[in-house]
């Protein structure tokens, strides 16, 4: 157990990786730096709920019905250095007969982009899924213009399976979707 520093009480973490942190992601969580991420423009470029204003009572009210759900884990990315909370992974919605799921991600503080912490926490939640939860399959996508994310998936060992042309509307423009996977080759 690891003392956080934002509160007295003990938190646990149930993945870590060497810079990385993950616990659960509650409504606690949703203070005032996690509203800046979700309304900042630069931050929520590529975010699909960038289109409707969220407060901190909107945010609080998503994550308690994510983690009422039995087909999602929405986890908080903490820098163990610092004992900060940097951003969010979530992974679901999970098809429990077929074992896949979708891996979401929000790295909200701008300081840590580009420095492989997207490409970290991606690793450390796809082992869980596929050590952990039996999963055989993960999906990821992204806007083809979200370089950062798309980097990311790959170097993380997510292959390109498709496109999906004109699909999101970005920035004034109609821009391609890009579909990604990787395979529990253990299976």
């Amino acid at each position: 157990m690891v003392t956080s520093s934002e509160s007295d009480l003990p938190t646990a973490y149930f993945i870590e990786t060497e810079r990385l942190a993950f616990r659960e992601l509650n409504a606690s969580d949703a203070n005032e730096r996690y509203y800046t991420w979700l309304n900042d423009p630069e931050i929520n470029q590529y975010l699909e709920n960038r289109y409707f204003p969220s407060t901190i009572e909107s945010i609080r009210d998503y994550i308690n019905s994510i983690n009422a759900s039995k087909a999602n884990l929405f986890c908080a990315i903490i820098l163990k250095e610092q004992n900060q909370h940097i951003g969010n992974i979530k992974l679901g919605p999970i098809n429990w007969i077929h074992r896949y799921a979708e891996i979401g991600l929000l790295l909200g503080e701008k300081d840590c982009w580009g420095k492989g912490f997207a490409t970290e926490a991606i690793k450390a939640i796809v082992n869980f899924g596929f050590k952990q939860l039996n999963l055989h399959k993960i999906t990821a996508g992204c806007y083809e213009t979200n370089i950062g994310s798309s980097k990311a998936f790959q170097k993380a060992g997510f292959s390109i399976e498709g496109m999906q042309k004109s699909q999101f509307f970005s920035q004034g423009k109609y821009v391609d979707g890009i579909r990604m996977g990787i395979i529990n080759e253990s299976q």
